[in-house]
């Protein structure tokens, strides 16, 4: 189709998604992000404030994404400073990003508030930042902070931050409804409003919170209105109540005719059909539970009880249906068994460089196992190697490089000899490698790392390959209520090459879990190091 107008999607999960109460990302949690969303097609991506924490100046140290331009976020320059002697706005452009995106307040109210300066030096302010991000070859942005309520309160001067944004030579003015009140109504009348003024739509961009529920509505909005940039986060994570999802906006900019047959993004559809899997991927690196009825990729999404409704979807898909559930990786609950579902399975086997046939019945044991599993609590989505580990299993492609015979924990709680309370862990582990049983004995810090490290302490001809072996992180979920409650253990263990790879465990009891999930661990690394596995979980 041709004569489309380009929309651009700006990402902004690692900087304002990272107000979310609750998340807090490392650097490794951001590289990780920053690759599954440059894979995945997004235009920007905005990966913090270098300057302001630690971990942002150390994430902006190279650049993280190959395809997608990233971003770094900070203030416009202080006023009463110039821009070459802003230590903030120096940060910024010396950070390693394509481009910054610079925070201006266009509320005169807060002008006079936050600021305690006057209009015209804000407007200054904003001027002089974007110049110095042009003369320092990086793109510009500027998100005018407030910028609704600011409109409402006194458009001149709204406007006039806008217009000064422009004309320094900010690529992006993104328009942003900062307390999330504003109504799609309104959103639509006041970016009319913008472009008459002169600060054309191809330049403008909406940056909605969703403290009405309406962020998604606002952006849809905005780009009915001409704004041609769409800010949002994975999820709809941010602070209060969230950002506009992206999740839920890009399926419906790409499959819906209203916005599809006059708009295109830079994602392709068979990306599309990812997104279900990176939205759990992402909630599961969180360490939550995917929200069962989001639009689109949510679990419940697709799904009909029995009764009228499915009787009809069975006949006619499109009777209940308002996309394939294909499209976006999801799948009609209906239908579990038929053949879609298998051809899912096949597919992600497939991409993991397993070929097996359709009428194959170990694909049917599998299915029939993966099911049983996941309503034990196992969790897939997010822990790609164990998948993995599994389907190979079925399919007779693991060798038996090693077994565990037995493994005990012991947690002491006493005091040392000079009267210090401690808590002492110990594990053995015993394991049959080659038909030689070898038993290992370690301390911790806990009994997990305990048993961690006595069962790599020794795996005989297999020590070697090990060595490089790290567990970067390790998640406990509480799937039900009690002390006696089924817990899921999700760890994520890395090499000296780079790749990162997630594995599962599950049970009543959390060492047990831990001590599966281990296990996959080990034994994905040695099939990876024989390129027996690893074509996408470890990536």
């Amino acid at each position: 189709m041709t004569g489309r107008e380009r929309l651009f999607l700006f990402d902004t999960t690692l900087r304002d998604g990272q107000q979310t109460p609750g998340i807090d990302f490392s650097v490794e949690d951001k590289i990780a992000i920053a690759g599954m969303l440059d894979v995945f097609g997004l235009d920007y991506v905005e990966g913090g404030y270098p300057g302001a924490n630690p971990t942002d100046t150390a994430f902006f140290t190279k650049k993280r994404t190959a395809r997608a331009k990233f971003v770094a976020f900070g203030m416009t320059k202080r006023v009463g400073v110039s821009a070459s002697n802003d230590p903030g706005l120096a940060a910024q452009t010396q950070a390693s990003s394509d481009a910054i995106c610079f925070v201006a307040k266009s509320w005169d109210y807060h002008v006079r508030v936050a600021l305690g300066c006057t209009n015209e030096e804000n407007l200054d302010a904003i001027k002089a930042s974007v110049e110095a991000a042009v003369a320092a070859g990086k793109e510009a942005l500027v998100d005018c902070e407030h910028f609704f309520d600011g409109f409402k309160a006194n458009p001149d001067y709204a406007l006039a931050c806008a217009r000064t944004a422009f004309e320094a030579g900010a690529r992006w003015i993104v328009l942003c409804d900062t307390n999330g009140g504003t109504l799609p109504s309104e959103v639509r009348t006041i970016v009319g409003k913008v472009i008459d003024a002169g600060v054309p739509g191809s330049h403008l961009g909406i940056h909605a919170h969703d403290d009405t529920g309406q962020a998604v509505a606002n952006s849809l909005a905005a780009v009915e209105a001409g704004a041609r940039q769409i800010q949002g986060t994975l999820n709809g994570i941010g602070e209060r109540c969230g950002n506009a999802n992206l999740v839920s906006l890009i399926p419906t900019l790409m499959l819906k005719p209203a916005f599809t047959e006059r708009f295109e993004l830079g994602i392709t559809h068979e990306a599309l059909s990812g997104i279900s899997r990176l939205s759990h991927a992402f909630d599961e690196l969180l360490n939550r539970a995917p929200h069962e009825q989001a639009p689109y990729v949510g679990s419940s999404a697709f799904a009909t009880k029995a009764g009228i409704h499915a009787s009809a979807l069975l006949k006619e898909p499109e009777t209940y249906e308002h996309v394939p559930p294909k499209t976006v990786g999801n799948r009609r609950r209906v239908m579990v068994s038929d053949q879609g579902g298998k051809a899912n399975f096949i597919a992600e086997l497939k991409r993991r460089g397993v070929h097996v046939a359709r009428d194959d019945s170990r694909l049917d044991t599998l299915i029939a196992l993966v099911k049983d599993r996941e309503a034990q609590g196992y969790a897939y989505e997010g822990a790609d190697a164990s998948f993995e580990l599994l389907a190979r299993q079925m399919l007779g492609h693991v060798p038996n490089f090693f077994a565990v015979t037995s493994f005990r924990c012991m947690v002491e709680r006493r005091f040392d000899s000079v009267g210090q309370l401690k808590t002492v862990s110990e594990a053995v582990v015993k394991v049959m490698v080659d038909g030689e049983e070898k038993m290992s004995v370690a301390e911790g810090n806990g009994p997990v790392n305990a048993l961690d490290i006595a069962l790599r302490k020794d795996l005989g001809k297999f020590q070697d390959e090990i060595e490089d072996l790290e567990l970067v992180d390790y998640k406990v979920r509480i799937l039900n209520g009690g002390t006696e409650a089924v817990t899921r253990v999700l760890i994520e263990s890395q090499d000296k090459q780079g790749s990162r790879w997630r594995t599962v465990g599950v049970s009543d009891n959390v060492i047990d879990a831990s001590f599966q999930a281990l296990m996959d661990s080990i034994t994905f690394k040695l099939m990876k190091n024989r390129e027996l596995a690893g074509l996408v979980a470890a990536e």
